[in-house]
């Protein structure tokens, strides 16, 4: 099956990819990522440790790599009415923070509000347009937090 776009023709960009590097532990990590994006507008709905459940369920020896999964309410909602409900299906918006060495942590995050008009989950129009630009403006706050 041929995919409906050509994933070497994306740009970071266009999926609002962003990368920091953190030098501390893999626990204070969380907490600042944790409260860096707080600070920026954003709520924490769920967090869980996949190398955790992973390393125990079939010992895949995995470094440490956290998910928080960050949400801006009044955003959420206004993304779900412009995209008849479906972008919920790529809720919430998550932040990575992977140990790639002891004491160096990379934060990783993707934007599902740019991804879900990509694949057509929400349409390609002002409103979604502002709701990009907003969600963006939280994410470089929180960025810039780090």
């Amino acid at each position: 099956m041929a995919l409906p776009i050509d994933p070497t023709e994306i740009d970071s960009a266009d999926i609002g990819e962003e990368r920091a590097t953190l030098e501390m532990a893999h626990e204070d990590a969380i907490e600042h990522v944790r409260a860096a994006f707080t600070d920026a507008g954003f709520g924490v709905a769920t967090e869980f440790s996949p190398s955790e459940l992973l390393n125990e369920k079939i010992d895949a020896e995995r470094d440490p790599y956290y998910v928080l999964g960050a949400c801006n309410p009044a955003v959420a909602d206004r993304a779900l009415d412009a995209s008849d409900g479906r972008i919920g299906g790529l809720f919430p918006c998550n932040v990575v923070i992977h140990e790639i060495e002891p004491g160096v942590q990379e934060v990783y995050h993707v934007s599902i509000m740019r991804i879900a008009r990509l694949v057509g989950l929400a349409p390609d129009d002002e409103t979604m347009t502002d709701i990009i630009d907003d969600t963006g403006e939280f994410v470089e706050e929180a960025y810039e937090n780090l």
